[in-house]
């Protein structure tokens, strides 16, 4: 926990979820099978913050440099190799905690960079399982004509295609230009066109059934910009625009950077698309994948568009992470003072509904400030061979449902 708060020794190169754990005093040791945690204030969500995927403790005599060379743990299965672009390799852990489990031998992950690539791999039964959550619709359809008793789930994950706007970066430290740029977005196109009617329309958390805690698709039609009529809001847009100089003589030249990977490419091209509507010409830049994070954590990029996925379904991790002044993950740089105290406020609440509430109007404040433009929730399915049982695919959380120690092979 010192080193997930960036307190002991060793430190991380950056700690995301840093601001998961500011509430967290000190961990204290009572015994050899008990630790202590003292809080500053109530805070009901702190198990599940502990218990989600993104949560490993780091052994303290092994150093952090060493952890990305050669991880070690207390889970189901243990490290053996990581052979760059080609894949990782684990073995069952003799020694897991829970008796019985695992029930795989080992798990071989090969890193195939194409996803057209990968389904052919899988279609010819190279293959027992997909990666999770990266098969769209339309390559559904492809995956069951070739391999009709694949066994395919279509999900929510809990992650969403989301707009970056550098506030400290001319032109965009003008929250009027912000303002226009959101009001350009027409949601329900990137949906049909990105997954087929697939995806859903929400505000920064999960949208319900699936999530706990996102707006009522009532609320969320009231604010500006997610109404149905789009062209209405890019009337509303070319106005600002024209007030602030530009027009059909004088476009806004921009660079839309993004992650070089599809699910980021895609909607990439759409975004530079629907700009065009209100007076503003974009350039794709991508990004390959080892560079995205550093790039848009230092804040080098104008606009971007990008995919975050959150690991838990629950307030105090998206609301922290993403939203907080000056966390880590809060790209591009959003901050508001008053927002941060409601943030704790809706933290120490006990009672669920009086929380959810709370909850929603947070949520609605930082849609209507334009704090990070929610395009749309991803679905996307996840296909194994038939053989593979114990698998249960998550629907709040990409990060939670691969730890593998149910699965098993009928072969």
């Amino acid at each position: 926990m010192d080193l997930i708060q960036d307190k002991g020794k060793e430190s991380f190169r950056t700690s995301p979820r840093k601001e998961w754990y500011n509430n967290v005093q000190e961990v204290v040791i009572n015994g050899d099978h008990e630790a202590v945690f003292r809080l500053k204030r109530p805070q009901p969500a702190l198990l599940l913050l502990l218990a989600s995927g993104d949560s490993p403790i780091y052994p303290c005599h092994v150093s952090p440099q060493q952890m990305r060379l050669h991880p070690i743990g207390t889970g189901p299965f243990k490290f053996v190799e990581f052979k760059q672009n080609e894949g990782i390799k684990v073995v069952k852990n003799p020694d897991y905690w829970k008796k019985g489990r695992p029930y795989l031998d080992a798990i071989e992950y090969k890193i195939v960079p194409n996803r057209s690539t990968a389904i052919l791999g899988f279609v010819a039964g190279q293959y027992d399982m997909l990666w999770p959550y990266t098969i769209t619709a339309a390559l559904l359809r492809d995956v069951k004509s070739q391999r009709p008793d694949a066994v395919c789930e279509m999900k929510t994950q809990n992650g969403t295609t989301n707009l970056l706007l550098n506030r400290e970066k001319p032109p965009f430290d003008n929250p009027e230009l912000r303002r226009a740029l959101a009001l350009a977005l027409d949601r329900k196109a990137f949906i049909d066109i990105m997954t087929e009617g697939q995806a859903k329309i929400g505000g920064a958390l999960l949208p319900p059934p699936e999530g706990l805690w996102g707006m009522p698709e009532e609320m969320l039609q009231t604010i500006p910009g997610y109404g149905p009529d789009v062209e209405k809001n890019r009337a509303e847009a070319r106005k600002i625009m024209e007030k602030l100089g530009y027009g059909p003589d004088k476009r806004l030249e921009v660079k839309v950077s993004t992650r070089n990977v599809a699910s980021f490419r895609d909607p990439a091209v759409i975004l530079i698309d629907q700009l065009k509507h209100v007076y503003v010409d974009g350039v794709l830049e991508t990004i390959e994948t080892a560079n995205w994070q550093a790039k848009v954590t230092r804040k080098d990029y104008t606009i971007g568009m990008n995919n975050t996925g959150s690991a838990v379904d629950d307030p105090d991790q998206q609301f922290f992470e993403n939203y907080a002044c000056g966390s880590p993950r809060n790209y591009n740089a959003y901050c508001n003072p008053e927002l941060d105290k409601k943030f704790v406020e809706q933290s120490v609440m006990a009672d669920q509904e009086q929380r959810r509430k709370l909850v929603w109007e947070i949520d609605r404040r930082l849609q209507e400030d334009g704090a990070r433009p929610i395009v749309f929730h991803a679905r996307g399915a996840t296909c194994m061979q038939p053989y593979v049982k114990g698998m249960t695919i998550m629907v709040n959380s990409i990060y939670n449902g691969w730890r593998f120690e149910d699965a098993w092979l009928d072969k």
